[in-house]
C-alpha cells in the first residue's frame, strides 16, 4: 500500500507536559514503537507530512552535531507556505513578520545578524542593510529542506553564534526518478481591498522537474515559482507619549500616524541542477539559482500632529495609571498622506561543486560558489494639508479614546477628511526649509536606498580515511570568500510645481475616498499618488545637501576571510562525533564619509580605515548511544559572529563648536563632537556548551531535551571615547585650538551570557495503538534568558530574544486524506523596526500567537492519480503585531492586523 500526500502545514503550539511524559513511555507504548520499526522493512512507502517527519527524524538522529531538519513533504514542497515558517517551528527558532509574512529568523534569542544562511553550503548575500537574510525571497517550491546547525563542527563554514541555516536543493542522482510536478492556488485576504490600486486577491504558481539517464551518470533538475500574493494591513502608529506638561508628569499621545496599507509581492524564482557521475571516482554538480523580489505598496492614512505640535490638549480628559485615556485636542493640523513604496531586489547564486576519489581511502572536494544582490527601493511620502505651514488652514478638535489594555486609539472627527477641495497639496506642518532657502517647501519626501551584495567564494577539501582506532577519518580544508556590501542612502524633498501654491488634486487622478473606519474616521482624500509624482508634478531637492547623515548612513564593506581546518570524525561503536578547529584570517576594510553641516552646507570627505586578525575556533561534538535508541549529546565550541555592516562603517558625523574654540580648550570642553562608526571591530567571540538527550521509540518518533550556554566575551555597543579630528574641516577654516573630541563609537566592549533549554516531541499516535495510525502531534518549547550589559548600566534586552517559544501541530494523514491545525507563540521580545530615514528602531514587541490550519485530498489510484487538493488558511485569528515603549503595553507604537489569507489550489504530481 502506497501513501501519497500533497499537503503543506507546519508545527504550532504545544503543551509541554506532554513532551516530559514521553520519557516515562509505559511499555506496551515501547512495544509497539519495536513494531513499527519492524514495519519499515514491509513494502509500505509513506509520503507527505508524515514522511517529512521520518526524514528530518532520522536526519536529526544521524547528525553527529546537535541540529534541527526540515524536510520536504515531497519534490518542491516544504511543509509551510515559506522557508521561514517551516523554520520557526523549530525548536529554538522564532520569526519576526514584516507586512504579515515570517521574513527573519532568530535562533536561541540572537537576532538574526548573528545567523548566517547558506545554499548547499554556501553563504548567502543579504537584501538588509546588514547581514540578516530575508528568507521570504527563497520560493519553498525550489527548495528541498533545510538543516539548522546549533553546534558547529570545523568544517562548517559560515558558522554563527546563533545558529548556522543550510538551505537545500535537490539532487537529481539521490532522487533517483523522473519527477514533475506542476502546482497552481489562488489566495484572498479577508480584509478586503482596503486600497483601490492593490487587489487583496493572489496566486502562486510552480513547475518541477528532475530525470536522470538511464545508467544514471547524468541528473538535471529545473524548478520556477511565481508568486503574487496579496497582504492587507490596518496599522496604528503612534509618534510617542510625552508628559501632559513639566509639572505633570502624566503621559498623552504625541502624535499619530494610523494608514491602511496594501502590498502585492511579486517573486519569480527558478532553479536548476545538472549533476555528473561518469564514474565512481568522479561526481560534479552545478547548481544555478535566480530570484526576482517585487514589492509594492500603498499606505493611505492621516498623520495627526498632537501634544508634540501646536495643537491643545482640552481640559476635562481623563487618566488611569499616570497615562491620559480619552480627552479633545483642539487646533489639530493633520497631514494626509498618499504614500507609494517600491522595492526591487534580484538575487543570483551559482555553485560548483567537483569530488575526486583519488584512491580507496583519499578523497578530494573543490567548490565555487558566486552569488550577488541589488536591491533598490523607492519609498514616496505625498502630503496633502488644508494650508501651506504651521498655523495656516483649517484644523480640526479631535476627541480621542485610548483602549484600557493597549490597543488602536479612536478618533471623533470635527472635520471632514474626505473633502478633496479642503485637503490640498501642500506643506502643512513647514517640515522643512530646503536648507533655509525656500520656506514650507517640503510637499513630499521620497527616500531611495540602494543596496548591492557580492559574495565569492572557493573551498578545497581533502578526506583520508584511516584504519582502526577512535577517530575513523581526517578532514583538511580551507575556504577562501570575497563580500563587498554597499548601501547609498539617498533621499529627496519633494516641492510641487506650483509652489508657493498650495493646489488641489486634479479630479483625473481622484479615487473615492478611503475608509480609515478602525479609527474612527470614515474616509479621506484618495489619489493616484504614484501617477502623480510621475507625471512630473514634483521638483526633487537632494537632502544631502543640508543632511549630513545621507553621507554617514552610506558605506562599503569589503572583507576576505581566508579559513583553514581541521577535523577528526569519531566512529567507535557507540561513540560518534567530531573534533576539530578553524584558523579563520580576516581582512575587512570599509570606506565611509566624514560629514557635517557647518553653516552653509555638508561638507563631506571620504574616509577608509580597516583592520586584520586571526582567530581560533575550536570545536568538539560527541554523540554516544547510552542504551538502545536513546542519543546523549555534548557540543563545546568557540564561535563567532561579525560586527553588523553599519557598525563596520568608518563615517564620522561630527559638529564643531566656534564658541568652545578658544585657548585652553580640553577633551572635556572641546569643540569637537560627533558620532562615528569602527571598521576595526572585532567579531562578538562566544564559548558555547551545549548537552541534549535524544530518545527515538518508532518511525517517526523522538523525545529530545537539551540545553546551551554562551559566554560572550565583546558585546558591541556605543561608548564614548576620545577621537583625533585633525584635518577634519571647520566653519570658514577656522583654526582648531584643540584637535580632539568625545564621541559616541561603535567599541567592543562587555561580556556576558546567553543560556537556556529546548524540548521537543514527535508523537505519531500509533505509537500506542494500531487503530489510530494517521494520526500525530508535534511540539516543540524553548526557554532562553540572557543577561548582557553596556558599560555599568542594567542588563540589556537582547535584540531578538523572546524568553518563550512554543509550537506545536495536530495531524491526521492517512489514505490521501491530509488535516493538520498548526499554532506558534513567542512571548514579548526587542523587535527591529524601520525608523525615520528606513533606519533600524529597536522597540519591545508583544507576545503573539499565530494559528494556521489546512486539509487537502490527494487521488491514489485511477485517472486522477496523482492530483492533490488543499485548503490553507494562515492567520486564523488575525493576530495582530504590537511594539509598544516605556514597558507599558498601553502606550502602543505599532498596531498592526493583518487579517486571515485564505488559499486553494491543487497539485499534480507524475
Amino acid at each position: 500500500m502506497t501513501l501519497r500526500t500533497q499537503f503543506r502545514g507546519g508545527r504550532g503550539a504545544s503543551v509541554l507536559a506532554i513532551a516530559v511524559s514521553a520519557f516515562i513511555l509505559p511499555a506496551a507504548a515501547q512495544a509497539q514503537a519495536a513494531t513499527a520499526e519492524d514495519d519499515s522493512a514491509n513494502d509500505i512507502v509513506v509520503t507527505g507530512f508524515r514522511s517529512s517527519i521520518d526524514t528530518s527524524a532520522a536526519q536529526k538522529r544521524a547528525s553527529t552535531s546537535i541540529v534541527e531538519v526540515v524536510s520536504p513533504e515531497d519534490l518542491g514542497k516544504l511543509p509551510d507556505l515559506s522557508i521561514a515558517e517551516s523554520l520557526s517551528r523549530l525548536p529554538g527558532l522564532a520569526t519576526q513578520r514584516l507586512d504579515g509574512r515570517a521574513n527573519v529568523v532568530s535562533i536561541r534569542g540572537l537576532a538574526p545578524d548573528f545567523t548566517t544562511t547558506l545554499l548547499n553550503g554556501r553563504e548567502q548575500v543579504s537584501a538588509g542593510n546588514n547581514r540578516g537574510v530575508e528568507l521570504d525571497q527563497y520560493p519553498t517550491e525550489l527548495l528541498n529542506g533545510a538543516v539548522v546547525y546549533k553546534t558547529p563542527d570545523a568544517k562548517l563554514i559560515g558558522q554563527a553564534l546563533g545558529g548556522t541555516i543550510d538551505m537545500k536543493t535537490v539532487r537529481p542522482l539521490a532522487y533517483g526518478k523522473q519527477q514533475v510536478v506542476v502546482g497552481l492556488r489562488g489566495e484572498l485576504n479577508d480584509l478586503g481591498r482596503l486600497n483601490p490600486d492593490i487587489s487583496n486577491k493572489g496566486y502562486r504558481a510552480n513547475f518541477f522537474y528532475v530525470d536522470q539517464n538511464d545508467d544514471e551518470t547524468v541528473g538535471w533538475a529545473i524548478g520556477y515559482a511565481r508568486m503574487q500574493s496579496p497582504t492587507q494591513e490596518e496599522r496604528w502608529q503612534a509618534w510617542g507619549y510625552p508628559t501632559v506638561s513639566d509639572t505633570n508628569s502624566t503621559k498623552v499621545i504625541g502624535g499619530a500616524k494610523p494608514y491602511v496599507k496594501s502590498n502585492e509581492l511579486k517573486r519569480d524564482g527558478l532553479m536548476g541542477v545538472l549533476e555528473l557521475k561518469p564514474s565512481d571516482r568522479f561526481h560534479t554538480t552545478f547548481d544555478g539559482y535566480w530570484s526576482k523580489f517585487k514589492d509594492e505598496q500603498r499606505l493611505r492614512g492621516i498623520e495627526l500632529p498632537l501634544k508634540w505640535s501646536g495643537a491643545q490638549l482640552q481640559p476635562g480628559y481623563t487618566t488611569e495609571n499616570g497615562l491620559v485615556t480619552s480627552g479633545t485636542f483642539n487646533g489639530v493640523e493633520a497631514v494626509m498622506r498618499n504614500d507609494v513604496v517600491h522595492r526591487d531586489a534580484e538575487i543570483w547564486a551559482i555553485g560548483s561543486n567537483n569530488q575526486f576519489q583519488a584512491n580507496d581511502t583519499l578523497s578530494i572536494e573543490l567548490d565555487l560558489s558566486y552569488s550577488k544582490l541589488k536591491k533598490v527601493e523607492e519609498n514616496l511620502e505625498i502630503y496633502l494639508g488644508t494650508g501651506r505651514g504651521g498655523g495656516v488652514g483649517a484644523t480640526d478638535n479631535l476627541g480621542f479614546v485610548q483602549p484600557a489594555n493597549g490597543g488602536v486609539i479612536t478618533f471623533k472627527p470635527t472635520i471632514n477628511y474626505a473633502d478633496p477641495s479642503l485637503f490640498v497639496i501642500t506643506d502643512p506642518q513647514g517640515w522643512n526649509s530646503c536648507g533655509g532657502s525656500v520656506p514650507n517647501c517640503q510637499d513630499g519626501f521620497v527616500n531611495r536606498p540602494t543596496i548591492k551584495d557580492r559574495l565569492q567564494s572557493i573551498r578545497l577539501q581533502a578526506v583520508q580515511a584511516l584504519d582502526g582506532g577512535l577517530f575513523d577519518s581526517l578532514t583538511v580544508g580551507a575556504n577562501y570568500s570575497d563580500r563587498r556590501k554597499q548601501l547609498i542612502d539617498e533621499g529627496f524633498v519633494l516641492t510641487n510645481k506650483n509652489y508657493p501654491n498650495s493646489p488641489a488634486v486634479p479630479s483625473s487622478y481622484l479615487f473615492d475616498p478611503v475608509s480609515l473606519d478602525f479609527i474612527g474616521i470614515p474616509g479621506m482624500v484618495s489619489f493616484d499618488s504614484w501617477k502623480y509624482y510621475n507625471d512630473g508634478n514634483y521638483k526633487l531637492t537632494n537632502e544631502a545637501l543640508w543632511e549630513r547623515g545621507r553621507y554617514t548612513n552610506s558605506y562599503v564593506v569589503r572583507e576576505k576571510v581566508l579559513t583553514g581546518y581541521v577535523q577528526a570524525n569519531i566512529n567507535s561503536g557507540n561513540l560518534k562525533g567530531n573534533a576539530g578547529v578553524q584558523v579563520v584570517h580576516t581582512n575587512q576594510e570599509a570606506d565611509g564619509y566624514s560629514a557635517a553641516n557647518l553653516g552653509s552646507g555638508v561638507v563631506a570627505r571620504p574616509v577608509t580605515d580597516g583592520d586584520k586578525y586571526t582567530d581560533f575556533l575550536p570545536s568538539l561534538n560527541l554523540s554516544y548511544e547510552v542504551a538502545p535508541q536513546t542519543l546523549l549529546r555534548f557540543g563545546a565550541a568557540r564561535m563567532l559572529a561579525r560586527a553588523r555592516m553599519d557598525q563596520l562603517n568608518p563615517g564620522v558625523g561630527y559638529g564643531f563648536s566656534e564658541a568652545k574654540n578658544v585657548p585652553g580648550a580640553t577633551i572635556t570642553n572641546s569643540p569637537w563632537s560627533g558620532n562615528v562608526g569602527n571598521a576595526k571591530l572585532r567579531p562578538l567571540m562566544a564559548d558555547t556548551f551545549d548537552i541534549a538527550v535524544e530518545k527515538y521509540f518508532g518511525r517517526g518518533a523522538y523525545i529530545s531535551v537539551g540545553g546551551f550556554y554562551k559566554h560572550l566575551e565583546n558585546w558591541i555597543y556605543r561608548q564614548d571615547s576620545e577621537f583625533d579630528f585633525t584635518g577634519t574641516p571647520t566653519p570658514g577654516n577656522v583654526v582648531p585650538t584643540f584637535n580632539k573630541g568625545i564621541v559616541s563609537q561603535w567599541q567592543n566592549g562587555e561580556s556576558g551570557k546567553v543560556y537556556g533549554f529546548e524540548a521537543s516531541l514527535s508523537l505519531p499516535f500509533s505509537t500506542f495503538s494500531s487503530a489510530l495510525d494517521g494520526f500525530g502531534f508535534i511540539s516543540s518549547a524553548s526557554f532562553t534568558d540572557s543577561k548582557v550589559r553596556e558599560g555599568g548600566a542594567d542588563p540589556i534586552k537582547m535584540p531578538g530574544l523572546s524568553r518563550w517559544v512554543v509550537n506545536g501541530t495536530v495531524y491526521y494523514e492517512k489514505a490521501g486524506f491530509q488535516a493538520r491545525a498548526s499554532g506558534r507563540y513567542r512571548s514579548a521580545f526587542l523587535a527591529e523596526v524601520a525608523g525615520l530615514s528606513l533606519v533600524r528602531d529597536r522597540i519591545m514587541a508583544a507576545s503573539e500567537f499565530v494559528v494556521d490550519a489546512q486539509i487537502g485530498y490527494t487521488f491514489q489510484s485511477g485517472s486522477l492519480e496523482g492530483l492533490g487538493i488543499l485548503l490553507q488558511a494562515s492567520n486564523l485569528t488575525n493576530e495582530r503585531f504590537m511594539t509598544y515603549q516605556n514597558d507599558d503595553v498601553r502606550q502602543v507604537r505599532d498596531y498592526q492586523t493583518y487579517g486571515r489569507n485564505f488559499m486553494a489550489g491543487i497539485t499534480y504530481k507524475f
